[in-house]
């Protein structure tokens, strides 16, 4: 009905028969003509904005504009593939374009404004909580849709009725007390973004044309709060039970019974409208969205960034392409030839009349581009176990059970383990940073208890596995598994004061490093030293009292870099 108005969708589905017919039957809804582009993952800003021409600019001898992607898709649909995994910046980029109207080319020597006003439907595949496209790309778009494993065809009748229906769009109307009903709708479900009210208005006014209304209906306002509003709650709204009582109202005026009379009867009143919308949007509501919605805002903010499987770090040689940058071509550095004579271009003519008996493509050095790579590092986890007496006497084998656990879900994720032990006088690396997940095991299986507790040991161990896997291009996580009951110091004289001394001081490093740990607490009881550890590394602290598998591995989950 309104593509342009309404932004476009977010079709959360798997590649299947499912979505390919959702996409039919919006296809075979739109006027004829409509074009439908397609945006392909890590697409480069030449082909998604525009910008020289090479070729055609090297035959002419003057710049000569592309266009790209955007301005292609002008008035029409863009289908973007594994919106999921869109990079930042580009989805950036198309947001800009959406709010624009336009792209505005400024690059290569081309200055332009180009139309680009067109609807987004993005593909999103993704399994996990987390994994789902860039928040600023679905706040621009109306509708997020979850689709179901199967999709009816019984659409035909409304793919006549919206072509009759865009016609009427423009004069529908719609009064206050919906826009406000429906605005209060949006804040009562904790939804900050005033798009999704204007979507909310927009796509009330197209089921009433749809309708062959001219007015929105409470109907429609309904359908627009289930449709829009619902899948953007972050939390319920508060009973009624909760909400202080409103003030008792003003009399009326002496005459008001008379004034009434002659007044037309305007329907329930504002927030039987808003009470009713509300109830519409959070009945809409998926089973288990607002938990999943914290579960991902929280892995979120403790990660980052989004993704997990290891800090991303630019390369000069290898990885996924990303760009390129201005340089020297050095030893180890590739050459981005289109990239070169795309901006050597619009200098030929210049270049030719000031050496006519020159070569005929004049490229300098100022020209010369790069190809820039990024890499995802892999994960190396260090499992920092205690197995000294105080240890062993309390769950030794119940932390062990917790380690072969997170053990199984980093040979998953492909992440290096390490397994560290620390009883008696010293610290002993059992296993040295390895994929196999046999030799882990093993490590853990023959692992004896009992002795005094080296705490400061264990961590200085741990961290000098962190410190060589940086430099292997790896990206560390310690899990440190204690009952904070350190009586060992570096020197290995016993003595609590001097222990715990040590420990914190063994801590401080980890913190200033950067390297994402987590401290599970064995004691039956939470230790007050293993929080103040916990606080000294940087540490996330979970007691294991309360930390079953579940736990434990969404735990490890978000301490794991991004």
């Amino acid at each position: 009905m309104d593509p342009l108005g309404l932004g476009g969708a977010v079709l959360r589905a798997p590649p299947g028969a499912a979505r390919d017919a959702w996409l039919a039957v919006l296809r075979s809804a739109l006027p004829h003509g409509t074009s439908w582009r397609r945006l392909p993952l890590g697409v480069p800003d030449s082909r998604l904005l525009g910008g020289l021409d090479l070729s055609a600019t090297l035959a002419a001898g003057r710049p000569i504009a592309e266009r790209g992607v955007l301005a292609e898709a002008d008035g029409g649909i863009l289908l973007a593939a594994m919106a999921e995994r869109m990079e930042t910046a580009t989805a950036a980029r198309i947001c800009a374009v959406m709010d624009a109207g336009a792209v505005v080319m400024q690059r290569d020597g081309l200055s332009d404004r180009l139309p680009a006003r067109f609807a987004l439907v993005a593909l999103d595949e993704g399994i996990a909580p987390e994994e789902v496209a860039p928040a600023a790309l679905r706040a621009r778009l109306a509708f997020h849709i979850t689709l179901p494993d199967s999709v009816a065809a019984a659409a035909s009748s409304a793919v006549s009725a919206a072509q009759d229906a865009r016609t009427l769009l423009p004069h529908v109307t719609l009064n206050d007390d919906v826009a406000e009903a429906l605005c209060a709708a949006a804040a009562a479900l904790g939804v900050d973004d005033p798009r999704a009210a204007l979507f909310a208005l927009r796509a009330a006014r197209a089921a009433a044309a749809l309708d062959g209304r001219l007015t929105v209906s409470r109907e429609d306002a309904n359908l627009a709060a289930r449709l829009v509003i619902a899948p953007r709650a972050t939390r319920l709204p508060a009973n009624e039970e909760d909400q202080p009582e409103p003030p008792p109202p003003e009399p009326p005026p002496p005459d008001s019974s008379a004034q009434n009379e002659d007044q037309p009867d305007r329907g329930p009143d504002e927030r039987d409208l808003q009470e009713m919308l509300v109830a519409a949007a959070r009945a809409a509501l998926p089973a288990g969205l607002l938990e999943a919605l914290q579960l991902r805002d929280a892995a979120r903010k403790r990660n980052g960034a989004e993704g997990k499987a290891g800090a991303r770090r630019d390369q000069a040689q290898r990885g996924r392409p990303v760009g390129t940058r201005a340089g020297q071509l050095r030893s180890g550095a590739r050459l981005a030839l289109v990239e070169t004579l795309r901006n050597a271009a619009p200098w030929q003519p210049l270049r030719r009349r000031e050496r006519p008996h020159g070569p005929p493509i004049q490229v300098r050095k100022e020209d010369i581009r790069l190809r820039r790579f990024r890499h995802k590092a892999g994960t190396t986890a260090i499992f920092v176990v205690d197995a000294s007496g105080s240890a062993a006497l309390h769950r030794l084998a119940e932390a062990k059970g917790a380690v072969e656990m997170l053990l199984a879900d980093c040979y998953v994720r492909r992440d290096q383990v390490a397994v560290v032990a620390f009883r008696g006088q010293r610290a002993e690396v059992l296993l040295p940073p390895t994929p196999s997940l046999v030799r882990a095991k093993r490590s853990l299986a023959g692992l004896p208890g009992g002795g005094p507790t080296p705490l400061a040991s264990g961590m200085e161990a741990a961290a000098a596995i962190a410190a060589e896997s940086t430099r292997r291009g790896r990206t560390p996580l310690l899990v440190l598994l204690t009952d904070g009951r350190a009586n060992i110091a570096r020197d290995g004289t016993q003595g609590r004061p001097a222990a715990e001394a040590d420990a914190l001081a063994a801590a401080a490093p980890i913190r200033l490093a950067g390297i994402p740990s987590l401290l599970v607490d064995t004691a039956p009881r939470p230790h007050p030293f293993a929080k103040r550890v916990a606080e000294a590394m940087g540490a996330r602290y979970l007691p294991l009292p309360a930390a079953d598998s579940a736990r434990l591995s969404g735990a490890v989950a978000a301490a794991r870099p991004a």
